[in-house]
């Protein structure tokens, strides 16, 4: 198992994490971060093939480069231009793939709160994981610390505004679904932010 880190981020991306450059994004310059106001984060989840772990082909998707002959189900989505921030491996590992300041193609056709265009002001945090299989516990573990060290950098981010893509996209999307633990990782959010304030 790899060691958990202790997570900070400098100009938009994690010290100390590992890095894997994707080429799907936009831009977001000063003044649209400004404006736009960085405000949600998109839980979502992501398995290549369907329900296997373990392997590169997540990053392969994000960098564009999957081999659509790789796995006969990869032909309808090898050609697809996607991306999340973050994924969250089974062992907790961290891969960023896109800065926080930047927009990361990862919500679609989506609303919240009557805004659309979710990748505008979201950050998208993927779970290696399927909607049916249980997550692993360093995955919530490190989900809560990115979580809360997205709050300290962009503070508009308010634990209300923490979904999952089927809260965004509700007719089109199901992740991180109903194995993930809402109320679980709620708590251990809380726990933390409080832990955090008692050692000030």
């Amino acid at each position: 198992m790899k060691k958990v880190i202790i997570l900070k981020i400098q100009q938009g991306w994690l010290k100390s994490t590992e890095h894997q450059v994707s080429p799907f994004f936009t831009t977001r310059i000063m003044p649209e971060i400004q404006t736009e106001k960085i405000r949600l984060l998109v839980i979502h989840n992501i398995s290549l093939p369907a329900g296997e772990f373990g392997n590169d082909y997540i990053t392969q998707l994000f960098l564009g480069k999957l081999d659509a002959n790789s796995h006969e189900s990869f032909s309808d989505i090898a050609s697809l231009q996607v991306s999340a921030h973050c994924l969250i491996q089974r062992d907790g590992h961290i891969i960023q793939y896109v800065s926080f300041n930047d927009k990361a193609w990862h919500a679609g056709v989506s609303s919240f709160e009557g805004c659309h265009k979710c990748n505008d002001f979201s950050i998208g945090i993927e779970l290696e994981g399927t909607d049916q299989l249980e997550y692993t516990s360093i995955q919530y573990q490190q989900l809560t610390k990115l979580t809360a060290t997205l709050q300290r950098t962009y503070p508009l981010i308010k634990d209300n505004s923490i979904v999952g893509h089927c809260d965004i996209a509700p007719n089109r999307k199901t992740d991180p679904g109903e194995s993930f633990n809402w109320a679980f990782f709620k708590k251990s959010l809380k726990d933390l932010k409080d832990k955090k304030i008692k050692n000030k």
